[in-house]
């Protein structure tokens, strides 16, 4: 899915530079002639083409991802591991430290959702559209944080922080860490 995903991007990379670079001097010096040119029909099916290709392979991702369950579930290895915003856990000794485990995810929300989000900025009220992008966000960066850790072979994590940042328009980086510890019996 990844590499069909790539070929459409390359597809429309390549069909807009050419468009823009190369399309629109053509035009600039060749206005008398209606006629489009064979290599600047490609380019223009390469960009729309291109688009097409990377929705329908996101769109199918996220349909699978959400029939699957994947995203969400903690599995049984995973609720063994201890979650505390602590640098101490009351009645266990911390034997080992085992460094840092980290998780993280880059999240957006569709246009439909961002554009409802934005009337609802101008109309007040809490943006209910961002707030379960960002809990959807928090979940898989701490599952991915978890994974990190047992990795590691920790029997907790101590001391978990979130941070977010924005990265470009609606979208939101959610990094999830903490110290990877065992602890005593």
């Amino acid at each position: 899915m990844k590499i069909i995903r790539y070929i459409g991007s390359l597809a429309f990379v390549l069909g807009l530079f050419t468009a823009i670079f190369v399309g629109i001097p053509w035009h600039v010096f060749v206005e008398d002639d209606p006629v489009v040119p064979w290599w600047l029909r490609i380019a223009i099916f390469c960009l729309l083409g291109g688009i097409l290709l990377v929705l329908l392979t996101v769109a199918l991702e996220q349909k699978i991802t959400k029939t699957s369950g994947k995203e969400s579930s903690l599995t049984e290895s995973q609720l063994r591991v201890l979650l505390q915003n602590s640098a101490e856990i009351p009645g266990r000794k911390i034997t080992e430290i085992l460094g840092l485990a980290q998780g993280h995810t880059v999240f957006a929300i569709w246009l439909g959702k961002d554009l409802s989000a934005i009337v609802r900025l101008v109309l007040g009220g809490e943006l209910t559209e961002y707030t379960e992008m960002m809990g959807r966000a928090r979940k898989i960066a701490t599952n991915r944080m978890i994974a990190n850790a047992e990795k590691m072979g920790a029997h907790a994590i101590i001391n978990i922080r979130y941070m977010t940042t924005s990265v470009v328009g609606s979208a939101a980086e959610l990094l999830a860490y903490g110290t990877a510890v065992k602890l005593s019996e």
